[in-house]
């Protein structure tokens, strides 16, 4: 079964300096029907112009993913990390008790990014932070693992049973993916076409996929990137 979450269907708020589409419900955002999926939360789209961003502010008991799409965003926090993220970067946040940080895009250039939260499998954990490059190779023509309960393969650790796949697909290329029994797995396409078991997904969409046994998607655009989430 596989729902999908077209990218207009999204919440969307223009703050001037911040453009951005919510998946999910998300602060003045609220939608009864798109609370999340699984133990994923939020998928935020965010395009924030160059010298601007977010002041700092806190969170706890949250896994927050970022991934830079276009552009770069530096970061600051209260466990002493001072960052500076890039395209084919992951980072890991681990916000467990309580962490304040800030975020701001490029001093010259907008940034493009998804920051994606995740309900962590216990609370009160003690914060963390990890950032790891992919190389752009290492995405193209398969699924590359960035983030995994283990920390897999070299990806980011992350405090919940989950596996986190990049992917960059030329045209015509297909990859594919196994689910176990009792998975469920969540793709968000980030540029390109893509087929997923038949059905078609365009920049900004998502799709929510349960009792299906094996994923294959096939790109129909150059430069397909997709990420693609295998949860509980």
């Amino acid at each position: 079964m596989i729902k999908i979450r077209r990218s207009n269907e999204r919440g969307y708020f223009d703050h001037g300096w911040l453009k951005t589409y919510h998946t999910f419900s998300f602060a003045d955002y609220f939608d009864p029907e798109n609370m999340g999926f699984r133990s994923l939360r939020v998928i935020n789209e965010d395009f924030v112009d160059a010298g601007q961003g977010f002041p700092k502010h806190g969170h706890r008991d949250m896994e927050i993913v970022t991934y830079v799409i276009k552009g770069e965003l530096s970061h600051r926090d209260s466990m002493g990390n001072g960052e500076t993220i890039r395209p084919h970067e992951v980072q890991r946040m681990t916000a467990g008790t309580g962490v304040l940080h800030s975020e701001y895009s490029s001093p010259t250039d907008e940034t493009h990014l998804l920051q994606i939260w995740l309900l962590p499998e216990a609370k009160n954990l003690t914060p963390a932070y990890e950032q790891t490059a992919f190389p752009e190779e290492e995405k193209r023509g398969r699924l590359r693992l960035v983030a995994s309960r283990g920390g897999d393969d070299g990806s980011v650790h992350i405090n919940q049973d989950v596996k986190l796949y990049a992917s960059i697909l030329s045209e015509g290329e297909t990859v594919s993916l196994d689910l176990a029994d009792g998975r469920h797995a969540w793709i968000q396409l980030i540029s390109g076409k893509l087929y997923v078991n038949g059905e078609t997904l365009n920049p900004g969409d998502g799709a929510a996929i349960s009792e299906e046994s094996k994923l294959t998607l096939s790109a129909q655009a150059d430069n397909t990137e997709f990420l693609l989430f295998d949860l509980n």
